[in-house]
């Protein structure tokens, strides 16, 4: 079994290159130009989707090229990836022939546990990621719990709190995780659930494109409900739970707006969450679903709300929002 101590000791006496591990794992390297088509992207599963920072190293690289090699093993006559499963991608988009890749001789084992050793470096690894390594450790290798953290370097109890995230989480909702449309936050907040509301959760949480914070309060009023109805009643009306008294001024009249700016915020926050629903019922599949006389009684009024839609962006022109984005 591959350990992490012994085989620090090895290259120490062969004074070969370190990599940066927590406990260091040593192993020789080479660094090759390869062939974009010549990558094994199959490791990839254990990573997550993470589309703003995927933006952030393209961008990068349109402007510099490639700055880090990508790290590789050969397996099969092919170059599979360890680390840099993004700068491939891009890579792909960009029309980029090759890469420079680092080759390490190690096998699947020892390639796993560097997955975790490389990202944990730049903590660009999150916990959900941590877990997705350790359970496929766990499943294809035949080792338990005590074997993963001599392996990883961790204590025991790391490696028991991110398989207990594996276990106590719908698996539907795990995917969406993985494709990135849920983060680790959400499933934190999920798992509290049982299983078998997880992914009625996870769609409200996706709809309303909630953060962790109000996804953890929509949780708390949902464990809280007197029965099913009321549960059913919040997954249906999120926003009763979402946007109550806490979100708005603390004061009926904030003292640091005038009267003029406190009535323009109590409208604004009246508006809010009837617009809110609207954009949510717009969006259902429902909406194609109705029939000409429903579609001839409806459309009247919603070019009513567009028209109003084009005098509101009009009339916030002087403000110039944009100013203010973040």
């Amino acid at each position: 079994m591959f350990n992490c101590k012994e085989e620090h000791a090895r290259l120490r006496r062969n004074s070969l290159l370190l990599l940066p591990v927590r406990k260091k794992v040593s192993v020789q390297i080479k660094i090759e130009e390869i062939p974009i088509e010549e990558f094994d992207l199959s490791l990839s599963g254990l990573r997550i989707m993470n589309i703003s920072r995927i933006e952030q190293i393209e961008k990068s690289m349109r402007l510099h090229g490639q700055l880090q090699p990508v790290v590789a093993r050969i397996n099969e006559g092919r170059y599979q990836i360890i680390d840099g499963f993004k700068r491939v991608y891009i890579a792909m988009d960009l029309m980029i022939e090759t890469l420079q890749c680092q080759l390490l001789e190690v096998d699947e084992q020892q390639a796993k546990v560097l997955l975790l050793s490389y990202n944990r470096m730049n903590q660009s690894l999150e916990v959900w990621e941590e877990a997705m390594v350790l359970q496929d450790l766990l499943e294809t290798h035949d080792v338990n719990q005590q074997s993963l953290a001599r392996l990883t370097g961790y204590s025991r109890s790391w490696v028991s709190r991110r398989l207990s995230l594996i276990s106590r989480i719908d698996e539907q909702v795990a995917s969406d995780i993985r494709m990135g449309s849920l983060s680790s936050s959400h499933g934190r907040a999920l798992m509290r659930l049982p299983r078998g509301n997880q992914m009625d959760m996870a769609r409200v949480i996706t709809t309303w494109s909630l953060s962790s914070r109000l996804s953890d309060r929509l949780v708390d009023a949902f464990l809280e409900a007197e029965d099913e109805q009321g549960q059913r009643y919040i997954l249906a009306h999120p926003e009763y739970i979402l946007w109550d008294q806490t979100d708005l001024p603390e004061h009926p009249c904030d003292s640091r707006l005038c009267s003029y700016g406190n009535d323009l915020m109590h409208s604004i926050m009246n508006l809010y969450h009837p617009l809110h629903t609207l954009l949510c019922l717009l969006g259902e599949s429902c909406m194609g679903e109705l029939s000409e006389t429903e579609t001839e009684i409806i459309i009247p009024f919603l070019r009513d709300v567009n028209d109003y839609t084009e005098k509101l962006s009009e009339a916030m022109g002087p403000l110039q929002i944009q100013k203010y984005s973040k």
